[in-house]
């Protein structure tokens, strides 16, 4: 569990850091579309990242599945879809999360 949240931490800070090391670098400068892209995907592939962690659960010499944890996950994407509120849609998925794992 504590290599959870030293990863959680370490990409928190290194996801701060690439950002606010590229404002500084690139403060009044005009930024190429290249690095604006690769700053509006480093939060989504670290979150991603984390996601896959908990979704795919080694064991055995294999992958397998957290079912409850991925119908959280597409709960929540659906949720977000539909009502475009972001803690909302995050609370709906927790709850269809623990609802599966309480009743399967």
């Amino acid at each position: 569990m504590l290599n959870h949240w030293f990863l959680i931490g370490f990409l928190s800070v290194t996801t701060y850091l690439s950002r606010i090391i590229g404002l500084e670098f690139m403060a009044g400068q005009q930024m190429s579309p290249t690095l604006r892209l690769y700053f509006q995907y480093v939060p989504i592939g670290i979150i991603t990242a984390l996601i896959m962690k908990q979704v795919l659960i080694p064991g055995e010499g294999q992958l397998s599945i957290s079912v409850p944890v991925l119908v959280g996950c597409i709960s929540t994407a659906i949720a977000i879809k539909v009502i475009k509120v972001f803690l909302p849609s995050v609370a709906i998925g927790v709850l269809f999360g623990l609802l599966v794992r309480h009743f399967l």
